[in-house]
């Protein structure tokens, strides 16, 4: 492989690592922020008791993400060093941003958020779990910004010419709000948001499987599930508007996420398939018109296809891109379909009853994440040959001095290095999650009677 692939393989590597645990942090924040103020107003002591068991959880999955995430920053110099030059002052800027305004908010409440539970007012408390919430969720706006700025570019001029070439912002509110800024930053949070969720779903469920701590579990999962049965139906929203965006303005991505080909014919939708790249043609069950309908509102109306854009300015590996991006849809679609008849069940009363869609909620953690995962991947791959839309090709983005066996040694290390943080990281989460929400000081406390009267409790229930 030459410098310039394995320098991709290794960047999509390391963020697909580390976008494990930020997404989580978010969500995990809301769950925080919904249960300690369900205690607040009702003074039942079981919300505070999930409240500091999902706050261990959270902290275990922030420390993580921080340490995986500075791993990036030093891959923007040492193997994309021209990218680091024409992209740094706008790049920077929103990095900055980040760092001042959503990490410092974000780490500043940390403290007391862990360490305050006895030392605070419950009030003061709550509003530490507020602002930590909200720095993760603005650390997310900054970054998706940056990367928004790459896809659809705006505010800037260029100065500079050849490889001194670089963009200098001319209006920062315009790069800001750049044309996909919006729809971008509320489809990556809501994403997030089900991450959270579904990580609370899938534990508690299994509690009230294996018959432990089943009182209070079936206090969290309503609070989950709420969640994610709201911002699933949200996504859909989102997912569209954004679908709009990336046909008005990246309209080679959008023919890339059909298979597309026809330079200037009503484009199909297909609900899976393979594309034949040789044949220009997709092999799969499709809606005639489809996706002209969707983005126009008419089944005739022409798309813009690959075949209207010269070869090197088409995503090479249209058959990932296509791929990635109809898993995407199909998580997106399950999802919806799982919370809205799981609240279903809830509104009978029979939901702790249904052993089968319990088991489906330990497991279905992974729809979220790997859902998170390959929308990105879509994103990304479907941008390419540009690193910057239009302006700055991947291939000319490379550190000149940077060899195929510099990164692939690197990529080695961190494959290494990232696999035992992984199994660190799965090591403390099963052992927090089987510990269970009552410290051992409270679990000294609770008479065996308590413990035999959840079981009667779920039995009879």
């Amino acid at each position: 492989m030459d410098v310039e692939i394995l320098s991709r393989i290794q960047f999509a590597f390391t963020i697909a690592f580390h976008y494990i645990y930020p997404p989580l942090s978010i969500g995990l924040g809301l769950m925080m922020v919904i249960m300690e103020r369900r205690y607040l107003r009702t003074g039942n002591k079981e919300y505070e008791t999930l409240a500091r068991f999902w706050t261990k959880i959270f902290a275990l999955t922030f420390g993580i993400g921080v340490a995986t995430g500075i791993v990036m920053e030093f891959e923007f110099g040492t193997n994309w060093a021209t990218y680091s030059r024409y992209v740094g002052d706008v790049f920077g800027s929103a990095l900055a941003a980040e760092g001042i305004f959503a990490f410092a908010l974000e780490s500043g409440f940390l403290g007391v958020l862990l360490f305050g539970w006895n030392r605070v007012k419950p009030k003061v408390h709550f509003i530490s779990t507020v602002g930590v919430f909200v720095g993760a969720m603005f650390s997310a706006v900054w970054i998706v910004i940056a990367n928004s700025w790459q896809q659809t570019p705006a505010g800037f001029h260029i100065v500079g010419e050849g490889m001194n070439a670089r963009a200098e912002i001319t209006d920062f509110w315009a790069m800001i709000f750049n044309p996909s800024t919006v729809e971008r930053v509320l489809h990556v949070w809501i994403g997030a948001l089900l991450a959270g969720a579904f990580l609370v779903l899938s534990v508690h469920a299994y509690y009230i499987l294996k018959n432990r701590y089943v009182e209070i579990s079936k206090k969290a999962i309503p609070i989950a599930l709420s969640v994610a049965t709201i911002f699933s139906l949200l996504q859909l929203v989102t997912g569209h508007f954004s679908a709009d965006g990336v046909a008005e303005h990246q309209p080679a991505k959008l023919a890339a996420y059909e298979g597309h080909y026809k330079a200037n014919e009503p484009a199909d939708m297909y609900l899976f398939g393979w594309v034949d790249k040789e044949k220009q043609d997709v092999i799969g069950p499709k809606i005639p018109g489809g996706l002209s309908f969707l983005v126009h509102g008419d089944f005739n109306e022409p798309i813009k296809g690959l075949n209207a854009f010269p070869e090197d300015e088409r995503p090479g590996a249209v058959n990932a891109v296509f791929q990635f991006y109809h898993l995407m849809i199909a998580i997106g679609i399950l999802m919806i379909v799982l919370t809205l008849y799981s609240s279903f069940r809830w509104y009978q009363g029979k939901l702790f009853r249904d052993r089968r869609l319990l088991w489906v909620f330990v497991f279905a953690i992974l729809l979220p994440m790997i859902a998170n995962q390959v929308g990105w991947f879509a994103a990304e791959m479907g941008r390419q040959p540009w690193v910057v839309y239009g302006l700055l090709r991947t291939s000319d983005a490379l550190s000149q001095a940077v060899t195929a066996n510099h990164v692939l040694f690197s990529l080695i290390m961190f494959a290494v290095i990232y696999l035992l943080l992984f199994l660190l990281f799965i090591y403390l989460l099963d052992r927090k999650i089987r510990k269970g929400p009552y410290s051992e000081e409270a679990d000294d406390k609770r008479p065996v009677q308590e413990g035999m009267a959840e079981k009667a409790s779920s039995t009879n229930t």
